[in-house]
């Protein structure tokens, strides 16, 4: 195997400039590690070892075969390709030189976490998503809590047909990607134990503010967040001072936690007592805060953030980034004209009282 085209590789290894090797995420993951920002570790199936398992498998002049000619509108035939695909990718082995490389590099995983068989993310980084000007993010999968190796090659396997979710090859086709230049990588990611966790926007993500930090928190793992399933606890943070300008506390009914018996994530709800209690302390607000501002100094754009508070560790070293992105929607548009037009700092602060903002 050449070094230059590795089929697996560690986040630490990949920085911004490896999107065609690992993806957006693995290589934002990257990024931020080797710009000191706290991300637990893993490693990533590369693009390299993806075409190798497609080419092994012989599966992609099949895929080329059935999504030739398709009709990007017509959702019931992609659906049954799609299926068709799916079912195919899943059902295939991996080769005994790739399953080795990933055994062991999870078996390294292990060894570093200093857990056995340690529980990780499984989630799919696709080459052309979290791209700026094309938002292919959460077409593809994320699995939690994924653990033995057996496990962790199914997901990796379901991560890869997810590439040919309906909805996926509708979005390329409409786009104008060419399928079979669309490739995928996969991260293995150690799992934080959430108490709590959430998504952070550098912008305000509904009147684009790039004064504030936004931070949506619930108890347990993200994903209660991440896919609306509950509305959360939410805090604007003045992005200078980075003291809360806003709480809203929400009533929090679920969350995912673990389900030890089971080793997997579940839906659990959370005690009656402590729905409407905040789930993340104001200091962490703060951190998380000071966090997200460092992560944009670094970017130089506004991002939105997924991170977790590990319950397994002392506070002070605890808050973890998940993944950072590039925020599209405000990114693009031109920020917003803080003063009107005021002379002097006095004049800024009247304006500001008599508008009914807090001045900080």
């Amino acid at each position: 195997m050449d070094s230059a085209t590795p089929m697996v590789c560690w986040f630490e290894e990949c920085d911004k400039n490896s999107v065609d090797l690992v993806g957006g995420k693995c290589s934002s993951l990257g990024e931020l590690i080797n710009a000191g920002v706290r991300v637990p570790p893993g490693f990533a199936l590369t693009t390299h070892g993806f075409k190798q398992f497609m080419r092994d498998a012989g599966v992609q002049s099949k895929v080329t075969e059935l999504l030739d000619g398709l009709d990007h509108e017509d959702m019931d035939k992609l659906e049954e390709v799609s299926r068709v695909i799916r079912e195919m990718i899943e059902s295939c082995p991996i080769s005994i030189e790739l399953e080795d490389l990933i055994a062991e590099s999870y078996r390294k995983l292990s060894v570093r976490s200093c857990i056995p068989a340690v529980p990780v993310a499984v989630r799919s980084s696709a080459t052309a998503e979290d791209l700026p000007g094309a938002s292919f993010a959460g077409q593809q999968d994320t699995y939690l809590w994924i653990r033995g190796i057996d496990d962790v090659m199914h997901y990796v396997r379901r991560c890869i047909s997810s590439l040919y979710t309906g909805r996926a090859i509708a979005y390329r086709m409409k786009m104008g990607f060419p399928h079979e230049l669309v490739a995928i990588s996969v991260g293995i990611q150690k799992m934080a134990n959430s108490f709590s966790a959430g998504v952070m926007f550098t912008v305000h993500p509904t009147n684009g503010d790039r004064s504030v930090i936004v931070i949506d928190s619930n108890y347990g793992f993200g994903e209660s967040v991440v896919s609306g399933e509950v509305t959360p606890d939410h805090f604007v943070v003045n992005k200078v001072a980075l003291d809360i300008l806003e709480r809203t506390i929400s009533t929090k009914e679920i969350c995912y936690t673990v389900d030890f018996k089971e080793q997997k994530s579940v839906a659990t709800e959370i005690p009656l007592e402590r729905q409407n209690v905040q789930s993340i302390i104001d200091d962490e607000v703060t951190e998380l805060a000071w966090m997200g501002k460092k992560i944009e100094q670094h970017y130089g754009r506004p991002m939105d953030i997924e991170w977790a508070i590990d319950k397994d560790l002392p506070t002070g070293g605890n808050i973890f980034i998940l993944q950072a992105r590039p925020e599209t929607i405000w990114s693009n548009k031109k920020p917003a004209q803080v003063s009107s037009g005021s002379t002097s700092a006095m004049d800024y602060i009247v304006s500001n009282l008599i508008a009914g903002k807090r001045v900080s």
